[in-house]
Formats: structure tokens, sequence, C-alpha cells
């Protein structure tokens, strides 16, 4: 009898990011005494709410004991999440259907797992954030890459699904981001629309990450695929008002279940509300689907973190908007600074960034000189102290001929970068 190799499963075999190689690298420049400036990570400089920070210090001088609460989070928080839907989309959710994560990134874990069977075909745009596809891979379903170009504001359109289906066979899901990681691009509500009823007339569950909500810009129409990068002013949070109620309604995304609320909506703590580290994110799990993931977060987490809860319900008071939306004014500004300097920089095409903290563009006419973005940024992180992350953790087909900046890192950095990256290119 042979015995069984002892090795890594195949299911694990997923690229890496290389976003954390350049991370690891930015570490051991910095202990050599180099000064670098990275603009890789989408994080968010400014921490937390002030108010958020206030009561988790309260919470651990307490001495209370922080014990494991309900696997979908607890009734406080659930409850405060539903209210923010109610304050920004007008929408009456029942905090039972409210779950709690672990970050987003438990949120996608749980809701792939709830959601679709090993072999499933799930659609999602690329350019995109790859844990997508690599966590729905190593579950077992079948991912199916939609090539979206600038012409469709790099997300995916029904026509899109249409080919995907006819190529590869019937949908089980369609995963969509809007703003998006790497792109910063939205759908508009009518273009929203025609998503989910094309998953609607397909039997396909769509799976909305609106992680970036929040953090939008005017200027940057996403109804009008012409429209320019510009200007850079954040959006006013105020749209409508409920006639009944009296809440005012946001503009600061659309919201899948104003649609559908047959689809998953996934959101998080870490963007809008620069708490990053703290690994809390939620989703809106459809009614048949609540039992399913009640079951298999207590499995797979037991819990979110519970003083992450505690603390976080003062996320939804009105200091902790206000900051929030100051943080909102300054990537406007700065993603001015960004789009300002493209005809200097000389690059290729780019990405309008309608809402998030990144710019993704194509390198142009420096492909010639560096080949692709990979070895662009390697050079440029070695020369200048300058991290950016090359599209090929976006794009394995065109990555290679773009980079993404993250501009979460604030104004001065920014400005820096720019100024590093002329030098380099002129040298």
């Amino acid at each position: 009898m042979s015995l069984r190799r002892l090795a890594a499963s195949s299911r694990s075999q997923v690229p890496p990011f290389a976003v954390m190689d350049i991370l690891a690298r930015v570490d051991a420049l910095r202990a050599e005494g180099r000064d670098v400036v990275s603009l890789c990570a989408g994080e968010p400089s400014a921490g937390a709410p002030g108010a958020v920070s206030a009561r988790a210090a309260e919470i651990h001088a307490s001495g209370r004991p922080l014990t494991y609460t309900p696997a979908l989070g607890t009734a406080e928080l659930r409850a405060a999440i539903a209210g923010h839907y109610r304050r920004w989309y007008g929408l009456d959710v029942d905090p039972g259907q409210v779950a709690v994560t672990t970050g987003s990134s438990g949120a996608f874990m749980l809701s792939f797992l709830a959601a679709f069977e090993a072999g499933d075909r799930v659609a999602l745009a690329r350019p995109g954030y790859p844990a997508y596809r690599n966590i729905l891979a190593a579950l077992g379903c079948e991912v199916v890459e939609v090539d979206a170009g600038p012409e469709t504001r790099y997300q995916p359109t029904p026509a899109m699904l249409d080919a995907a289906a006819s190529e590869r066979g019937p949908l089980a899901g369609v995963v969509l981001a809007s703003p998006a990681n790497p792109t910063g691009t939205m759908v508009s509500r009518a273009e929203l629309a025609a998503l989910t009823d094309w998953c609607a007339a397909n039997g396909a569950r769509l799976v909305s990450d609106e992680i970036y909500h929040g953090i939008t810009y005017a200027g940057a129409d996403p109804a009008d695929p012409a429209d320019p990068a510009d200007p850079a002013d954040p959006v006013d949070p105020v749209d409508s008002v409920d006639s009944v109620t009296g809440d005012e309604h946001s503009t600061r995304g659309v919201c899948a279940w104003e649609l559908d609320r047959e689809a998953i909506v996934i959101s998080s703590f870490s963007k809008y509300w620069g708490m990053t580290g703290w690994r809390l994110g939620w989703m809106l799990v459809p009614k048949e689907l609540v039992s399913a993931v009640d079951a298999l977060a207590g499995n797979v987490a037991l819990c979110p973190p519970a003083p992450s809860q505690l603390a976080a319900v003062e996320a939804f008071t009105p200091d902790s908007y206000t900051q929030a939306d100051a943080w909102v004014a300054g990537y406007a500004q700065t993603r001015q600074t960004l789009l300002d300097a493209l005809p200097a920089l000389g690059w290729g095409p780019a990405a309008p960034a309608d809402g998030a903290f990144y710019l993704y563009a194509e390198l142009g006419a420096q492909l010639e000189r560096f080949g692709d973005s990979r070895e662009y940024c390697r050079a440029l992180l070695e020369a200048e102290g300058v991290a950016l992350v090359p599209g090929t953790d976006f794009d394995a087909v065109h990555g290679g001929r773009a980079v993404r900046l993250s501009f979460a890192a604030g104004q001065v950095a920014v400005e820096s970068a720019i100024e590093r990256i002329l030098r380099f290119q002129r040298a």
C-alpha cells in the first residue's frame, strides 16, 4: 500500500497578492533607512472615528469580560446597521437579516458557501478584486471572468453576461463591486437595475460588494460613460427626503437591496470609517439564506470580534459620520491632484475613479521602456522609493499594462509620489 503524499491541497493553490510582496519590500527598505512613499494598500490613514476609539478604550478599561457573541453579531450592532440603511438609503431592513462578519472577507466566504455549490459558475468583472476569484476557486466554484474595459467603465453588463453564459454555460451567480477595486468605477441605478433583472431572469444570485459606499465624488457620473473624471468634490450625502418618515436618502451609492432583496449585500467598517484592523464587516442576507449563514458562521468563526462589535455601534453617530465625511473630502482633493497630474505623467487611459480611493491607469509609453507593470513598479520602488501595485493583481490578461495607486495615504504622500515618479520617468 502506498502512502498518500503529504502536500498542500490543490484547492489552496491560489496566487498570492503581489501587493503583499511589495509591502514586505517596503518594510525592508524602511528598515534600511530609506524614505518610502507607499500608495499600495487600500487603507485610510486616519484610523477609526474618535467616538469609536473612545468607546473601545472604555470597554477595555472597564474590565468587562469580552465573551463570545451570537454568531451573527450582537443585537445592538445589527440594529444599528439596519438603522444605517434607513438613514442612507431609505430602506427598512430587518436586523434579523443582518449578519456581522469578520471583515468583508468573512462575509464573502460565508456568502459564497451559503449561495453556491461546488462546480457552480460565478461571473465577475476583470479587472477586479482578486480575492473574489481566489475564494470562489478555493471553494470549488468555476470562476467566469468577464473582460470589462473602459467602454463600460470596467463594469459588467447584461450583454457580457449573456455572452459568458453562452460560452461557458448557465451562471449561478454574479459578483458586482460599485465602487470597484481597483478602478473606483460605479454603476448607475439604471445599470444596477439591468443587472438585477438579468440575474432574476436567469436564476443567478447577485453578490453586491458595497464596501466603498460613502466614498464617492461628484462629476464622475456613472450614468454617462463619456463623462470626464472631474471635478473632485465629494457627493452631497442628501439626495431626497422620505415623504413619510422625513429621513434623508443618500447618494453615496445605490444599494442592491433597493432593487432586489434576493441579492446578497456586503459592506464593511474598513473603508468609509477607516477601521481596517478592527476586522468587522457585515452582509444583508436574503431570508432563505439566514439559517445557512448563521450555521456556517458559528462553525467557521464562532462570532466576529466582540470588542470591535461593542465599539462599532458608535460608528453610526452624527459625529462619526461627520468625521468620515471630512476624510472623504480629503480623498476628493487628493484624487483631483492625481487626475491633474496625468498629462505630465504621460500614462495611457485611466479609470474615472467615481468612488473609493484608487486610480487605475495604463502606463502608456512607459511600457516600451520597462516591458510590463511589474517591472515598472519594481524599478520605481528601488530607484525612488514609491510603491505602487501592478495591475497583474487585478487582471491576469491585461494587468501587465496597468498600475493601481491608492490615494488613501493622503495629499502629502501623493504629492511626494508624483514628484518622484516624474523624476524617475525623466531619468
